[in-house]
């Protein structure tokens, strides 16, 4: 199975788990457990930022699929993106469970590196489709 093929299928399955942590997190405020405003924050940004990422993915595969690069560096680009996208809202989720208001913690770290893979992969596609059509 191609990668760009394989990717989407595992981003769209991904998808109804980010839906359900939208349910959770409205679950949670119309409850009335006690939720910070820094722990609302964080779970507010990491849910927002997995699906919205969710959805540049799905596009992402289809951008790549229209490459000329070598499935070995297809495969890699995948790969690097979801990790990036995992590192990056799962870092606000780590945040917001030991991190402190106003103070970096594991959790920034994570997002950040999360951020760089995300911003490497976009990279290698920007250059693989200009190394597809020059002209």
């Amino acid at each position: 199975m191609e990668p760009t093929r394989l990717f989407a299928i595992i981003s769209l399955i991904a998808l109804p788990t980010v839906m359900y942590g939208g349910y959770a997190l409205r679950r949670l405020l119309e409850s009335g457990e006690e939720l910070t405003e820094f722990r609302r924050t964080y779970f507010r940004a990491g849910h927002a930022h997995a699906g919205v990422l969710q959805i540049l993915a799905l596009v992402y595969y289809q951008y790549l699929a229209q490459t000329s690069a070598a499935d070995g560096l297809k495969w890699a680009a995948c790969a690097v993106l979801v990790l990036g996208i995992l590192a990056q809202s799962g870092g606000f989720f780590v945040h917001m469970a030991v991190g402190r208001p106003d103070a970096p913690s594991v959790g920034t770290t994570i997002t950040t590196v999360g951020a760089a893979l995300i911003a490497a992969s976009l990279l290698f596609l920007a250059w693989s489709l200009i190394a597809a059509n020059p002209g």
